[in-house]
């Protein structure tokens, strides 16, 4: 066997189909069911009519053409998952790396046992599904076990080039000999070109795999820490809320007493109004945010304190004991975190009437329900049960909402998200006795 024939052009094109729509499916799409399919499907004929409209021309153009391959691959990638620019272009290194080992496989197969003739006219068919259907599973389970909650990536510039990097030197170095054979690195007989592809397309698939996993794990850490210093953020705030709280409560306690001095006094009517009024205030001040948890009061306080400096009218019915079970930097974490963003988008609206948030802890059948309630004259768009920030950079955003479903998760409950007409709503839901997690 001294001379083997090349790759078919449409069987290179339904690898580097298949190659990209392996990581669409485990990405978030743009397009689902028959839209999805339609789509890709549009991709799969364009892709393989440009391969076979390409396949006569000379060895100067092949680079090009291959180029081209690639770029259509890009633009399947980001046509149907919902990732951006950076994101597809990583994919689609690995999906092309992917492509050319399983296309090198199949046909290295399909020569050594098929070269001297089919025994029925369905041989090839069959290797070919047999091949691609095995191979593209396997890879397919694999990424699913890493990108198993279907969030973007969030690619960096220089983990981008490096795997730009590792994809070029390894089709570089598999596609060698097939640009010429007068190199120390070459194989001369078609059989060792062959098998030079299909190895160095192995070991690149390995690499790039073991820099996407190393990608993912870099970014859940990055996520974990930072949702780690979301937590201890509040906590600590906690802390200095805590300190403030005691130092407003031993002056109001001392302003009762100056009271009762004045009130000793003989004085006008007016100043007896105005003492009265001073009375009020302290009465309603020592009814506010008395909800039998010393967590909860503190961090209530000390939102409401900031909601009054916005002109942002913030009420609160609930039972504190109902979460004597939730740890100190948990509780003020969740609680800190949802009136946070609360406040954060409620400084945004122009009229202070409209600037409202309301809270409620109540019990509900065994469970415990933490109901937070904004005004939002926004229409939301949610992804993964979370709103979609509005802002740039969004790799550093959206810690605060993660933050309460990583405690609510923690204690075996649920957050869910939703916008009922012009409020936004973000209730937890937590089991009565929750069990810590240590």
């Amino acid at each position: 066997m001294s001379q083997l024939p090349d790759i078919p052009r449409l069987y290179t094109a339904l690898a580097e189909w298949l190659a990209c729509m392996v990581y669409v499916l485990a990405l978030r799409r743009r397009v689902e069911g028959w839209k999805l399919a339609l789509e890709s499907g549009l991709v799969l004929a364009a892709l393989s009519a440009f391969l076979w409209a390409t396949g006569g021309l000379p060895v100067a153009f092949w680079l090009p053409c291959m180029a081209g391959a690639v770029g259509i691959m890009y633009c399947l990638i980001l046509l149907c998952g919902d990732v951006g620019p950076m994101d597809a272009l990583y994919y689609c290194v690995q999906a092309f790396v992917l492509a050319e080992f399983a296309a090198s496989l199949e046909w290295q197969l399909h020569c050594f046992f098929l070269l001297d003739g089919p025994r029925f006219w369905g041989d090839w068919l069959l290797l070919l599904l047999a091949v691609y259907g095995v191979f593209f599973f396997a890879i397919r389970l694999s990424i699913r076990r890493v990108t198993t909650n279907n969030t973007s990536l969030y690619i960096t510039w220089p983990e981008l080039n490096s795997a730009i990097i590792i994809g070029a030197a390894v089709f570089a170095a598999s596609n060698l000999s097939f640009l010429s054979v007068n190199t120390p690195f070459s194989g001369r007989y078609s059989g060792e070109i062959y098998n030079i592809r299909t190895i160095m397309d192995l070991g690149g698939m390995a690499i790039l795999y073991a820099h996407y996993l190393q990608c993912w794990q870099i970014r859940v850490r990055r996520e974990l820490e930072a949702v780690q210093n979301v937590l201890h953020n509040h906590y600590q705030q906690y802390q200095l809320s805590q300190e403030s709280v005691d130092m407003i409560n031993r002056k109001y306690h001392d302003l009762k007493h100056q009271i009762m001095v004045l009130r000793a006094e003989p004085d006008s009517q007016r100043r007896s109004a105005f003492l009265d009024q001073m009375e009020e205030e302290i009465k309603a001040y020592e009814a506010q945010n008395k909800t039998g948890n010393h967590v909860l009061d503190t961090v209530l306080t000390s939102k409401s304190l900031a909601c009054a400096r916005q002109d942002i009218s913030l009420t609160c019915v609930a039972d504190g004991t109902l979460l004597d079970f939730m740890d100190v930097m948990d509780l003020s974490a969740v609680f800190g975190n949802a009136l946070d963003n609360a406040i954060e988008y409620e400084v945004q609206i122009p009229d202070p009437a409209k600037r409202l948030i309301h809270v409620t802890v109540s019990s509900q059948r065994g469970f415990v329900l933490l109901r937070f309630e904004n005004y939002c004259q926004d229409s939301l768009r949610f992804r993964e049960g979370l709103p979609v920030t509005t802002k740039k950079d969004k790799s550093n955003h959206g810690y605060g909402l993660k933050s309460i479903r990583f405690v609510a998760e923690k204690y075996g409950g649920i957050v869910t998200v939703k916008q009922e007409r012009e409020w936004f709503v973000l209730q937890v839901l937590l089991p009565v006795r929750g069990n810590i997690q240590k």
